[in-house]
C-alpha cells in the first residue's frame, strides 16, 4: 500500500485499487496522472503475469522427467497453465533448441516462461539464465549457445543469471544433473507465479555476455544468396534455410523459374541441382524436387511426396549452409 496526500493504493500484481479524497481538479491534474503512471510501473515491473510455462528439453517422453518438471511448477502453483513446445529435441543438440525457440515464442504472448533444457554441461560451470525478450516473453535456460537465435531475432530487453542459493528447489542440493527439474522449472514457475519478479532472479547480466552459436547469415552478393540450414521439417524431410522472403524476392524469382541450389557441409559440397520455384509441393510431378517459401516465410527445398534430406543425405545445424541462384 502507497500513501500519499490522502491516497491510498493498494498493488496486487497488474491490479491496484486507488482511494482518495481529492478534489476532482487534482484527478484532472498532471501530478495525478504522473502519480498513477508510477503506480502502474511498480505493479508490473519485472513480472509475468499470464501464468503459462512452456517446456522444451531433448528428454523424449519415455521416462518420468518432463513429469517432474510440471509436478514440481505445479508445487509452486496450481494456478499454472503448463504447455509443451517439443520434448524430441535430438540428444544434445543445442542449435534445434535455439531454432525451435526462435520459430515458437514469438506465438506466445507476452509475460509467457520458457523453460528450454538441452543442458550437455549440466552441473559444470556453465552459467543457468533467464532471458526477457524486447517482446516480453522469459527464457528459463543454460547459458550455452540456446539463445543465440531468439536474442537476434526478438532482442534481449535483459539477461539475469540465475541465483541458485534462492531460485532452487529446496533439499535439491546434492542433486547435480538435471537443473531442468532442480532450478529451471522451478524458477519458471516462481516467475510466471508471481512468486518473484524478475529482478529478483538474480544479478544482471551484460547482453554482450550471452553465449551465441556461429552459422552463416542470409546474404546476397553477385547475384547468389548464401544462408544455412537452421532445422529439418523433420516429418517430410524437407530442408528450410534461413532465407526470408523479403532478402529472396532480391532474386526477382517468379513461380516457375529455375533455381539453381548447392548444398555444402563444412564447407564440401553435398548437393547440387536445378528446380522450379513455385506456390507448393502439388506445382511438380510426384517425386519432383521445387523450392518453395514454408510456413515461417523462409526458403526451402522439397521433393514432391518424398524426403528431399534423406534422399541427397542432408542434415541441419550451423556447419550446414546452401547457395541459391537464379538460372
Amino acid at each position: 500500500m502507497y500513501v500519499a496526500k490522502g491516497i491510498r493504493v493498494y498493488i496486487s500484481e497488474h491490479k491496484f485499487l486507488v482511494m482518495t479524497q481529492v478534489s476532482p481538479r487534482f484527478v484532472r491534474s498532471a501530478a495525478w496522472r504522473l502519480m498513477v503512471a508510477a503506480m502502474l510501473l511498480i505493479a508490473g515491473e519485472g513480472r509475468a503475469q499470464n501464468k503459462i510455462v512452456v517446456y522444451q528439453s531433448d528428454f523424449g517422453l519415455k521416462d518420468g522427467a518432463v513429469s517432474e518438471m510440471k509436478g514440481v511448477a505445479m508445487g509452486v502453483s496450481a494456478d499454472l497453465r503448463l504447455f509443451d513446445l517439443t520434448h524430441e529435441i535430438p540428444a544434445y543438440n543445442i542449435w534445434d533448441a535455439a531454432y525451435r525457440l526462435q520459430q515458437t515464442v514469438p506465438y506466445w504472448p507476452a509475460g509467457t516462461v520458457f523453460v528450454s533444457v538441452v543442458d550437455p554441461g549440466v552441473g559444470t560451470a556453465r552459467r543457468s539464465v533467464v532471458l526477457k525478450t524486447k517482446t516480453g516473453q522469459f527464457i528459463v535456460t543454460p547459458d550455452n549457445g540456446t539463445l543465440t537465435l531468439v536474442a537476434e531475432t526478438l532482442g534481449i530487453g535483459e539477461i539475469r543469471e540465475i541465483d541458485e542459493a534462492v531460485n532452487r528447489r529446496p533439499e535439491s542440493r546434492n542433486s547435480y544433473t538435471f537443473h531442468g527439474r532442480d532450478v529451471y522449472s522451478y524458477t519458471a514457475a516462481r516467475l510466471a507465479a508471481g512468486v518473484i519478479r524478475f529482478d529478483q532472479v538474480g544479478p544482471l547480466l551484460s547482453k554482450q555476455e550471452v553465449v551465441t552459436l556461429s552459422y552463416q547469415r542470409a546474404v546476397l552478393a553477385d547475384g547468389v544468396i548464401k544462408g544455412t540450414i537452421p532445422v529439418l521439417d523433420v516429418q517430410y524431410g524437407n530442408v528450410w534455410t534461413n532465407i526470408p522472403a523479403e532478402l529472396f524476392k532480391e532474386l526477382n524469382a517468379a513461380f516457375g523459374d529455375v533455381l539453381q541450389v548447392r548444398v555444402l557441409h563444412e564447407g564440401k559440397e553435398v548437393y547440387r541441382g536445378e528446380m522450379p520455384y513455385e506456390e507448393t509441393f502439388g506445382s511438380v510431378e510426384v517425386g519432383k524436387p521445387l523450392a518453395y517459401l514454408n510456413s515461417l516465410l523462409q526458403l526451402s527445398f522439397a521433393l514432391n511426396q518424398g524426403n528431399f534430406a534423406a534422399v541427397h543425405q542432408i542434415g541441419s545445424g550451423g556447419e550446414w549452409t546452401v547457395e541459391v541462384r537464379k538460372k
